[in-house]
């Protein structure tokens, strides 16, 4: 059903709107670097911008997002942009529609006359096509820096990309963020015993020897192989797991099928209980089943992705990065460091 203007019978999304000063950053009015705040979402994630617009002392309000009855989005931004300091939060998450989404947002807040035009990109999409690793095949994650860039972005924060090089495919500041400091807490206020972190893969095992560093725990290593995409075969593990409580680290979770495996070849190898961590809660097709019947004590992940209430089970525990984005965009827009906050040390 369409109304006579064209537009789908959906609801009618607002995005956030940030009016200082009154904000709970208690300097943030008089640093307008680059004009007033001004916080907006689209609908890829509304709950977190929610969040994180109550920790910058903020209620929802100021932005129109609709569809067309032929699937095409409509973006008006309903106050003023004009030298503001524009922040736009929006994960570029299945459907593929949010990546366009974003795009708009980003190419009306410019087009509005915005002093600075900022994407916050809790999950960044694309990101596992980071290389030509086969004849004509496409870089995505390069092609989806450009479009971002292109449709105004000029800076990005974004939270625990696939490959740390996806910061240097952008052409503009990127404020790389990492959800280790909040998952680690997480696990500190457990107290579990003879821990073990484990890299699910190589690519995992500098992101797992940060977490071991932290939580005080040894590291092991899960040596696997894939011979298609969304498909792995365990081959060996390197490390001692015996006895041990596991704690498999990675940064996203997509069907769930290598972290099921992953499980069963640390059981077989005599873990006593094995949990596991993502950032990045994708969550396809049958991954919560798959992880429901797996022997996996409980999964940890965060809100970087709004996991429907049909996903989620007494095994899923959701942590809240808010905290951490409301942080870097008060630095930001304060011009303040944000390095020195949020970047894991080197040595990890």
């Amino acid at each position: 059903m369409t109304t006579d203007s064209g537009f789908s019978n959906v609801p009618c999304y607002q995005a956030i709107a940030i009016r200082d000063p009154d904000s709970s950053f208690d300097h943030m009015e008089d640093t307008y670097r680059h004009g007033p705040l001004l916080l907006l979402s689209g609908r890829a994630n509304f709950p977190l911008a929610c969040e994180i617009a109550e920790k910058l002392g903020e209620s929802p309000k100021g932005a129109t997002i609709e569809d067309f009855s032929d699937g095409e989005i409509f973006v008006r931004i309903d106050q003023s942009a004009r030298g503001r300091d524009v922040f736009i939060i929006q994960p570029t998450s299945a459907p593929a529609s949010n990546f366009m989404e974003l795009c708009l947002l980003l190419d009306a807040a410019k087009r509005a006359s915005a002093a600075r035009v900022t994407a916050v990109i809790p999950y960044f999409g694309y990101g596992r096509q980071d290389r030509k690793d086969q004849p004509r095949v496409s870089i995505g994650a390069k092609l989806a820096a450009n479009l971002i860039v292109a449709a105004g972005a000029d800076r990005v924060i974004s939270i625990d990309f696939h490959q740390h090089q996806i910061q240097g495919f952008f052409d503009i500041p990127v404020d790389h963020l990492y959800a280790a400091p909040v998952v680690t807490k997480y696990f500190r206020d457990l107290a579990l015993e003879d821990l073990v972190v484990i890299a699910p893969d190589v690519g995992a095992a500098k992101m797992a020897r940060g977490f071991a560093r932290r939580l005080g725990a040894t590291f092991a290593i899960i040596d696997k192989r894939r011979p298609k995409a969304n498909m792995s075969e365990v081959l060996n593990i390197v490390g001692d797991v015996e006895d041990r409580t596991c704690l498999i680290v990675d940064d996203m979770v997509d069907t769930g099928g290598s972290l099921a495996n992953a499980v069963e070849a640390l059981k077989d190898r005599g873990a006593k209980t094995v949990y596991a961590a993502a950032t990045h809660p994708i969550l396809s097709g049958e991954a919560p089943s798959r992880l429901a019947n797996s022997a996996l004590e409980r999964m940890i992940v965060t809100n970087t992705i709004d996991v429907p209430e049909e996903k989620r089970s007494d095994r899923l525990e959701i942590l809240s990065v808010a905290d951490l984005l409301s942080k870097a965009i008060h630095h930001v827009h304060s011009n303040e460091s944000v390095s020195k906050l949020f970047e894991i040390p080197k040595e990890n």
